[in-house]
């Protein structure tokens, strides 16, 4: 099984023509009623090797961090109150132990383990080329470097106030975004681009809760609301440089869709109340249920399903309240699986078709920017 990866590789030492190649890449279309394009390839498991390789990975990873934290603990040690009525020093004392074990902890556990992904990405990523463990390794990579920045942070004691706890936040989203664009140069896993924006954004928003100073619920929704459709802008931009859907760049837009959707739909389907329990309203659930229509027709337009799936979960919550409002109590959340299953299932069937009838119906100059219908 080759990869379009494969193939430009092979185009690029040349082992094959470019004419070779698109026409394997045709001929593979053709076999299989759609176009690149409308079946959304990315590369996650190319084998079962790469279970049983992630397996190890994941296994290997904890066992890094599990000595980090013992070593922190060898080092540290947490003062014995001694009396069943401590005095205010005695648990200040204790309070700033802690703080310190568990910034040694962070620290430590964080450094092995991003060396140690490090490394098994020189083999795996660099020479393997294995996709599930490329993405298991760049995320423990950038996590513990995030970790270890905050663990940094406790053993300064920076973490007094909602401030200065933000300012962290924002210091260790920062840190994180450089080394995924570190990883970014050596290894060019595409769920890199997604990971190092994720950091961007936490920072970003960590700044501007520390600038407000202790921001409530509705302010930090609506940047994340913000960031997502920012990312969601940037996942396009790297989409109209590769309509086709045959490089790398497909695959780094996939990752920022994924990570840009479940930013979009929470914040709007929260401040519906639908995240606040059963009795969301009728107007409430009825208004679900349009913005997911909007978010299908846009999923279909961009040719992306990340918004469609990240949104599941509040469609299903709003019509198991129709349902239940409207008599069908017993079978509320049979007939919402039914409805909701029979549309995806229609919707994956016929989405070229419904693709084609929307592409055709926007301006011409926007239907360059989309990739090709089928």
């Amino acid at each position: 099984m080759y990869s379009q990866e494969n193939l430009n590789s092979a185009v690029s030492a040349g082992a094959i023509s470019a004419e070779a190649a698109n026409a394997l890449r045709a001929h593979v279309a053709a076999s299989r009623d759609a176009v690149p394009a409308d079946a959304e390839h990315f590369r996650l498991v190319t084998g079962f090797n790469d279970i049983f390789v992630s397996i190890g990975v994941i296994i290997l990873l904890l066992a890094a961090g599990g000595i980090g934290q013992q070593i922190a603990n060898a080092f540290t040690s947490l003062p014995v109150m001694g009396t069943l009525d401590p005095s205010q020093a005695q648990i200040d004392a204790y309070i700033d132990a802690d703080r310190l074990r568990t910034g040694l902890q962070l620290l430590l556990g964080g450094l092995l383990v991003s060396a140690t992904s490090w490394l098994l990405a020189e083999f795996f990523i660099r020479r393997k080329h294995m996709a599930l463990p490329s993405i298991l390794l760049l995320l423990a990579f950038v996590g513990a470097v995030f970790a270890a920045v905050i663990g940094v942070g406790n053993l300064l004691g920076v973490m007094h106030s909602d401030t200065s706890s933000a300012v962290l936040v924002s210091a260790s989203g920062l840190i994180a975004a450089g080394a995924a664009w570190a990883h970014w140069r050596r290894f060019m896993v595409p769920i890199t681009v997604a990971a190092g924006t994720a950091a961007l954004a936490i920072t970003g928003i960590a700044i501007i809760a520390a600038i407000i100073g202790s921001p409530g619920e509705t302010v930090i929704l609506a940047l994340v609301l913000a960031s997502g459709l920012a990312i969601f802008a940037l996942a396009m931009r790297w989409d109209m440089t590769d309509l086709g859907r045959t490089t790398r760049r497909s695959d780094v837009a996939f990752w920022l869709h994924l990570l840009a959707a479940p930013m979009i739909a929470h914040p709007l389907f929260h401040s519906l109340g639908v995240t606040q329990g059963d009795n969301i309203g009728a107007g409430a659930a009825v208004a679900v249920l349009a913005i997911y229509i909007v978010f299908g027709i846009v999923a279909l337009a961009v040719d992306r399903r990340a918004l469609l799936v990240s949104a599941l979960a509040y469609v299903l919550i709003a019509l198991t309240y129709l349902f239940r409002e409207f008599g069908a109590v017993e079978l509320n959340f049979a007939l919402t699986a039914l409805v909701i299953g029979s549309a995806l299932l229609t919707l994956s069937a016929l989405w070229t078709p419904i693709r084609r009838t929307i592409v055709t119906g926007l301006p011409t100059n926007l239907q360059a920017r989309l990739p090709a219908t089928a």
